[in-house]
């Protein structure tokens, strides 16, 4: 089995790297509260989906 011969430096694993950070999800603008939401999915702040109620959420 070959082996490596050197290290590799840091600033080569570094560059390895650095695709691999988390990339932020996408998120939407609730058209009734315009809170931030994820899209296709119902606001958890209002409960609304596509103009209608689907969740009931409890008011403070």
């Amino acid at each position: 089995m070959p082996n490596p011969k050197r290290r590799h430096s840091a600033a080569r694993r570094g560059n390895r790297r650095a695709h691999d950070r988390l990339k932020q999800s996408g998120l939407s603008e609730c058209p009734n509260c315009h809170e931030q939401k994820l899209p296709h999915r119902a606001c958890p702040h209002c409960g609304q989906y596509k103009g209608r109620e689907v969740i009931e959420v409890e008011q403070e």
